[in-house]
Formats: structure tokens, sequence, C-alpha cells
């Protein structure tokens, strides 16, 4: 890392970087994320660069902002996020405050192989301790970060006034004291903790795996503890506190979980309505963006195409989503939000990178503002859905742990009726369009040559069926699952629900069975 970035960076010695960590610990090796974090540290000042190294655990998003907020040169985030326990990682970050996309992954890789030999001084964990080159960002980038976060607040005196109560868990991790922050920059009373989530604990203890995107076996904690204290909403955010999972109460027993994608049209119709509330002047959304990964809902392309703004897809991955935003930014124009379906959300652009922290808080206001119009969110979901047109998604995955069984499967999608020859049905209908991120394929464009990044290095498989829906295969980056995607998107005016569901559903089942084959390559399901 240190020999791309000093050869990269003429100034690194003045830039320097900024270093964050969760709070896992691997207590059988001793590689907790802070002394991972504090080699990080060392290695780069015993070459004399100075480090901004948090002297606490934070939200992931707080290392990006402080790159661009400090002008480092980079960042890096020590954490393994919602993954098992026994896991650990770290995320990169370029001087643009995005997560490093080629050719510097490729390039710090080359760097790291040609470096496996660590230099003595690098060693010494120690060394932030003593060093004049290092320093503790926290107070400064929590102070500019709650004081950004307020432009996002649009009702700061009906927060203050909402009889709706809040439950937060923060899974274990990070989020706890910036989430109770937040809420307070907003206006809010603070939310409920759940006290036996609310501190660090790196064995996630009291859950079965530390990811709120489970759904509600995983948040049971919270939704006792919201019952009983009589809250209709619950947040949570992941571990490191960049995703956000919400639950609503109904007929005072019954939970709604949210999906990614239909937190994405609450939000999406909140951003833009509060967008055009303090735009009147503006009558044509020239400049004004909102972005998804081409695996998520396509209700924001669809919003977007009825209200006039621009909408663009990305490959899955927040790193794509990030430097898109910080290319359109650059050419003068406004992204108010930004998803990924597995509960990834940027309100605004303050952070290129998910941010659970701001959409948490984000989430309460929107609530409290439906509520003053004796609104769930639930019912305003389903008049966005009236409004523009049903969007209803089905995520899932299988889990492969044998690398050549995924390579083989996608070959087998790639020569289905023959060499180069893809399927030409799904579910009994006609495949109309194939999009293959892969290899750069798509067959929907004169060229035949997919808009979409070439990624070589994973796979992904996008089909559009003759009844419009929409079904993409891919592999996970960080795990061994084989992922799932479809979606049906109705006009606005189809009401059958259920039917549209049940479709959906058929449809999905068969594209397991068909491109699969579970039972043939020894695949494992969703146990949740």
């Amino acid at each position: 890392m240190y020999k791309y970035l000093a050869k990269f960076f003429p100034d690194l010695g003045s830039r320097g970087l900024v270093v964050g960590y969760d709070t896992r610990a691997q207590e059988t090796c001793g590689c907790s994320s802070e002394r991972l974090a504090r080699l990080t540290a060392a290695v780069m000042l015993c070459k004399d660069v100075p480090v901004y190294l948090f002297s606490t655990y934070v939200p992931t998003p707080f290392v990006p902002y402080a790159v661009k907020k400090l002008g480092a040169a980079a960042g890096i985030m020590v954490t393994a996020s919602h993954n098992p326990k026994e896991d650990n990682g770290y995320k990169v970050y370029w001087n643009n405050g995005a997560q490093i996309s080629s050719p510097h992954d490729k390039e710090i890789l080359r760097c790291i192989e040609e470096s496996v030999e660590p230099w003595p001084d690098s060693w010494n964990e120690k060394l932030p301790d003593s060093s004049a080159l290092r320093s503790d960002p926290l107070q400064e980038i929590c102070h500019l970060y709650m004081e950004e976060l307020s432009s996002l607040c649009f009702h700061r005196e009906l927060n203050s006034k909402t009889s709706l109560k809040f439950v937060h868990s923060s899974f274990h991790g990070v989020g706890h004291r910036y989430v109770q922050q937040a809420f307070k920059v907003f206006g809010f009373p603070q939310p409920i903790p759940v006290p036996e989530q609310k501190d660090p604990d790196p064995n996630f203890s009291t859950v079965s795996c530390p990811n709120p995107e489970e759904g509600e076996s995983v948040l049971e904690l919270s939704l006792q503890l919201a019952e009983k204290e009589g809250a209709r909403v619950v947040v949570a955010t992941d571990p490191d506190a960049d995703r956000l999972a919400v639950a609503e109460q109904y007929d005072k027993c019954k939970w709604k979980v949210f999906t990614g994608n239909e937190l994405a049209a609450l939000l999406g119709w909140w951003m833009l309505y509060n967008w055009k509330e303090t735009h009147p002047e503006v009558t044509e959304f020239k400049k004004v963006y909102m972005l998804a990964t081409t695996v998520s809902s396509k209700i924001l392309q669809t919003i977007a195409r009825t209200e006039g703004f621009h909408f663009e897809e990305t490959l899955p991955g927040f790193k794509w989503i990030g430097n898109k935003i910080c290319d359109l930014t650059k050419m003068g124009h406004e992204v108010i939000f930004s998803f990924e379906e597995s509960i990834g959300f940027l309100c605004g652009s303050m952070v290129p990178d998910k941010d659970g922290v701001s959409a948490a808080v984000v989430v309460a206001e929107m609530a409290a503002y439906l509520e003053n119009k004796n609104l769930t969110l639930n019912q305003q979901l389903k008049n966005i859905y009236e409004t523009y047109g049903y969007h209803i998604s089905k995520t899932s995955y299988v889990i492969c742990n044998d690398p050549p069984t995924v390579k083989r499967i996608f070959s087998r999608l790639r020569n289905f009726g023959g060499e180069n020859l893809y399927p030409i049905l799904c579910g009994g209908y006609n495949i109309v369009q194939v999009r293959d991120a892969t290899t750069g394929y798509d067959n929907n464009q004169p060229d035949q040559k997919s808009v979409l990044p070439v990624t070589k290095s994973s796979q992904m498989v996008t089909f559009t069926l003759q009844n419009g829906i929409v079904a993409t295969l891919r592999t996970s980056g960080t795990e061994p699952k084989i992922k799932y995607y479809t979606e049906f998107c109705a006009p606005p005016g189809e009401s059958d629900i259920s039917s549209l569901e049940e479709e959906l559903k058929r449809v999905t089942a068969a594209l397991v069975e068909e491109f699969l084959e579970p039972d043939k390559n020894n695949l494992i399901p969703r146990s949740v």
C-alpha cells in the first residue's frame, strides 16, 4: 500500500493517510481490528507519512468522510462489516473518498505481492503513541459530520414534537453513540437502544449472524423491546454502521421488515419530495440524479422517467456508486439519493459510500412526517407503488464452497444451447435480453457490447424475460454465495399484487432450478 501511494502521490508526506477500525477481535490470534489499524499506521509512520488514526472505533462512513475533509491521499477502514465473527478485512478509499476501483486495486495488490517481507519497524504497533506524525481526527470529523448531517434535516420542529418512539440496535458494533448523536442533530429524543446489543461485542453473542439484512429472525430483541416500549419503528445498523434495516409495527403485534428495495422506494420518494420543496423555483431536474446498482430495484428508474430527473445504474458494490457520484459532482450535477438492494443507502452525497447512520435518522424524520399525515411507512410505500407501478422483487442466495462448481455453473449458462448460446427460456417465458457483465456481452446493444464495465474477476449474468421480469445471477465479492435477484415491474394501475407475487415466485424458482441446478451441484439454500 505504501509503495503504491508513494509512487502515485508525490505529496504523500504532506497529505497522509486516514485509518479507522471497528470493534472486531480475534482472541486466538490477537488480530483485533484496533491492532491491525495500529500496524497499518506503523507502516506509514515508519516511512514518515502522516497518519490520521482514530482513537476509537468509528462507523465505516467516517473514514471516507475524513479522507475528503482532511485532503488525505487515501483511507483504510479495518472491518469485515456484517461477516461472521471469525472474519476480518479492510476497505481502501482513494483521495476522492470513494472505494478504490481498477486500476488502483490491481496495482496495490501487485505491490503487496512484491513486498511480502515486512519492514522491522512496521511491527511496532506502539509507534502511533509516540510519533509526532500521528494525529487523532475523531473530534473534528465527528463534529463536521454531524454539522453537515443537519443539511438532510427538513422538519426539525416536527421531529421534536412527534409522538413516535424509535428503537435502535447497533448489532454489537460501532453504531450506538453515533446514531444517538444523529437523532439529537435532527431534534429527536434519543432512540431507545437494545441493551443487549448496545455495546461492542466481537462475538455477536445475541444473534445467529451479525447481518440485519437477514430480517425478523435476527431482529428479535429489537422487536421485543419495541413492543414493550410502545415504539412503532425499529432501525438497526450493522456492526460497522454502513447498512440499515428498518421494521415497522402494524396490527399491534405484527411487524413489517422492509427489504432494501422497499426502503429505497421510500427514501427515493422522500429525498425527491424534499428537494422539490426546497427548490420551488426549479421546474426541471437537469442536474438531479439518483443512482442504484444494476441488481437493485428499478423503482428509481421508473420514478425518474415519470418525474423528469436522471437515473443511472452501476455494477454491484458501492464503490461503483461512490465513484459515479464523484464523477457527476465534478460535472456540476447533484446526486440526491443512491442505494444498493443489500440495505445500503446514501441520502445526499456527503459521503461517497453507503451510510447507515445518516440513513437511520432520515428514515426517522420521514416516519415522523408521515405520522403527522396519519400515514405509516408501509402505507406510503403502497402509495408510491400505486403511483408509479408495483415493483415486486425477490432476493436470496445459495452457498457454494467449491469455486470450480461456481465456474462450471456460469460456463454452462454461456453455452446453454451450444457454444456461446445463452438460455432462450426461463419458467416457460422467452428471454428477450441477456447481459453478461463478466464477458461484456449484451444482445440488446447494436454492437452487442454491454455499457456497464466488464468485471472478469466476478460472475454476473442478467436475463430480461418476455413478461418483463428481470433476473440476475451473480457471485458475492466477500462470501461463498451465488446470489439471485428477480423483479416484476408492473405498470401503474396493476393492483392484483397476489398474482404478481405468485408469478414472480414461480419464475424465481424456475431460475434457480433450471440455471443453478442446486441438487446436482450440492448448493446450500439460504437458511433464513
